[in-house]
């Protein structure tokens, strides 16, 4: 059964950087792309980034230019840098494999807080 477990989210200010993290558990890592989602108060979940098993990636609109997505296959982690952040980025962050995504499985997220 798959595992996802986010962390290293908080409360920062605005122009402030941090690094998300996640440990998947199960499937086969290397060979999913992987994802980090956001959900926002009161909007749907939205995809932020996505890196896939060969490491070719793609950013939200939103994101892109401040946020870097990256993995560790001999870990089984996937990161997301978030620099320059905004009030806007303030969201519940989850991160989703292939595998995950196909069968429904969810962590439980990590609350990432942007005050202005």
């Amino acid at each position: 059964q798959l595992r996802l477990e986010e962390s290293g989210g908080g409360v920062m200010q605005a122009g402030e950087s941090r690094r998300l993290s996640c440990l998947v558990s199960g499937g086969i890592f290397s060979l999913d792309s992987m994802f980090w989602f956001r959900q926002a108060p009161g909007k749907q979940r939205e995809l932020a980034a996505l890196i896939t098993s060969n490491g070719s990636t793609n950013y939200a609109d939103s994101v892109k230019g401040r946020f870097t997505i990256s993995r560790n296959n001999a870990n089984n982690r996937v990161y997301l840098q978030m620099n320059s952040l905004k009030s806007e980025d303030t969201a519940v962050y989850y991160c989703n494999s292939d595998h995950g995504l196909k069968g429904g499985y969810w962590g439980q997220g990590t609350q990432v807080t942007v005050s202005s």
